[in-house]
């Protein structure tokens, strides 16, 4: 596939994940989860899509078949297994989950990743790459990648619009404290004028609307904050020879005992 070089890729992606359980406490705790579902747009800025995927983590989805149980969208599991009979998702454990991202990442020179909400999405990825290697690997990706937040982009621009106010007060669209509410789905419901929309809550259709969100905000041409960590911009650069071990990695990645197969 050729590249045209004068465009911005950046990779859009959104988890779905199985909560695992606090021993003390016995509630569930939502910043130690695992990805059962992995999904991924390559787009550019504009919203333009040029490679779409689908996911589901046979690790978890199969190996920790009762701890799915604990999803909050359990109920989804038939559908996903319909989708793979029909071959609309891909089941792959997560070492080949994770090598198909990162050679999508190096084949359109991605170095800006996207989520809504995206602390959840690094914290699911890394966890489950820490649970999955008995923290052998610890970090989804590579070093200098930059993480894109489009609720930061929202509340940048769209939470700022008079008509977006306007907008939730009039639907009720508004959090205990009387915020705006900058969920995905009330967004698109914004952008879109579909105040009927439901979000799918499966990867690869969650991502779908996100990358849209994050266009739209582009489109304002307004001050935007994208980044989900203030300093990343002034982290240091990765050296040549941390670079070429990164390119090295991705095309033939060290496998820990019985993760390939």
């Amino acid at each position: 596939m050729p590249i045209d070089k004068r465009r911005h890729y950046v990779l859009v992606v959104d988890t779905e994940t199985a909560n695992t359980i606090t021993t003390d406490t016995g509630k569930l705790d939502m910043s130690n989860v695992l990805v059962y579902d992995c999904g991924w747009q390559v787009c550019d800025t504009r919203g333009n899509v040029y490679a779409a995927r689908s996911y589901v983590n046979s690790d978890i989805f199969d190996g920790e078949r009762e701890l799915m149980q604990t999803a909050y969208y359990a109920s989804k599991i038939p559908r996903y297994e319909r989708d793979l009979q029909e071959g609309r998702r891909i089941k792959a454990n997560t070492y080949k989950i994770r090598k198909a991202m990162l050679q999508d990442m190096e084949l359109f020179e991605i170095e800006e990743v996207v989520a809504h909400n995206a602390r959840f999405d690094l914290n699911a990825l890394n966890t489950t790459l820490r649970w999955t290697t008995s923290s052998k690997f610890r970090y989804w990706f590579p070093y200098g990648t930059k993480i894109w937040c489009t609720m930061k982009m929202a509340n940048s621009v769209i939470c700022k619009m008079p008509t977006y106010r306007d907008f939730c007060e009039a639907n009720g669209y508004l959090t205990k404290n009387g915020q705006l509410r900058k969920t995905a789905e009330v967004l698109w419901r914004f952008i879109s004028g579909d105040n009927e929309f439901v979000e799918s809550h499966t990867g690869l259709e969650d991502v779908q609307i996100e990358a849209q969100i994050m266009a739209y905000c582009f489109r304002q041409h307004k001050s935007l904050v994208k980044e989900l960590f203030k300093n990343q911009i002034d982290r240091e650069s990765p050296t040549d020879f941390q670079r070429a071990l990164f390119r090295s990695l991705r095309k033939c990645p060290t496998i820990p005992m019985g993760w390939a197969a």
